[in-house]
């Protein structure tokens, strides 16, 4: 569980971790088309990613921050599909990484990065139309209430708020998790989110929509394998697909939402509510 302590300690910590991280990756040579296609079409909501691109819709020409870029997976992606896009990142190592490989895939003119603390970084003039973030709130959780006001600050009236995070919301599973130590490639400050972040979370987006993610599916990295889903055989796609149906059809109807791993959180800042995403 991460503990209470001063924040540059934390920033340090943050991007020496990252940093190791991006030492062990390669920049791949650009966005498989498959990949590009299976984004911008997004037709299995039942899958966390393609539900998250299905609320954004048609990104042409939004300005879309993505908070926690890492190497830059997600903002050349949304590049890609014509957004213009800022990533803020801890790792120097890793916004180095994300810049080549917006050089590579050619969208390094639609793409700005940002190495520095979301708290204190200058994001210029620019107002954003999306705030995007990808398992990032769960490594800021004692400074969550600041970082998401930071973030409406920088937003544009209406903006569509998008984050995918992993989540504890069964008491007991959370009681066991103080209480047996499992050793995972985590940082020391990160943990899920608990109802307390969530209520958080909705102080801030007042029309919050919850869904949920990850009991069957959070198999299917083991059953697509290291290729991924895009180049995984027919059958091993089916299998993924099932698991992720199943788990719709059961996690977001109560009182099974508890066993959700992962939730995607949307909605709109308190005061500039736009159009549902």
């Amino acid at each position: 569980m991460a503990g209470t302590r001063p924040r540059a300690d934390r920033w340090r910590s943050e991007a020496s971790f990252f940093d190791s991280l991006a030492e062990r990756l390669a920049p791949e040579p650009g966005v498989d088309r498959s990949v590009l296609e299976r984004y911008q079409r997004a037709r299995r909501p039942w899958f966390n990613k393609e539900y998250r691109f299905r609320l954004l819709g048609d990104v042409r020409g939004r300005a879309v921050l993505d908070v926690g870029c890492g190497g830059g997976d997600n903002a050349v992606l949304l590049a890609a599909l014509g957004a213009r896009v800022t990533g803020i990142d801890l790792s120097p190592k890793l916004v180095e990484l994300a810049r080549r490989r917006a050089e590579a895939l050619g969208v390094a003119g639609s793409t700005r990065f940002v190495c520095a603390p979301l708290e204190t970084a200058d994001l210029g003039a620019e107002r954003f139309d999306v705030v995007w973030g990808d398992g990032i709130l769960h490594h800021v959780v004692d400074e969550l209430d600041a970082v998401l006001g930071r973030l409406v600050q920088v937003a544009r009236p209406g903006a569509l708020f998008v984050f995918a995070e992993p989540v504890s919301l069964l008491r007991a599973l959370r009681w066991l998790r103080r209480r047996v130590p499992i050793h995972t490639d985590a940082t020391p400050d990160e943990r899920p989110l608990e109802p307390a972040e969530l209520a958080t979370l909705r102080r801030h987006l007042p029309d919050m929509r919850v869904r949920r993610f990850g009991l069957l599916g959070r198999f299917n990295r083991f059953i697509v394998g290291g290729a991924g889903f895009e180049r995984a055989s027919g059958g091993r796609r089916a299998l993924a697909n099932v698991a992720c149906l199943v788990d719709q059809a059961i996690l977001n109807v109560p009182p099974a939402t508890r066993l959700a791993s992962s939730i995607v959180v949307s909605g709109h800042a308190r005061g500039s509510a736009g159009p549902g995403g």
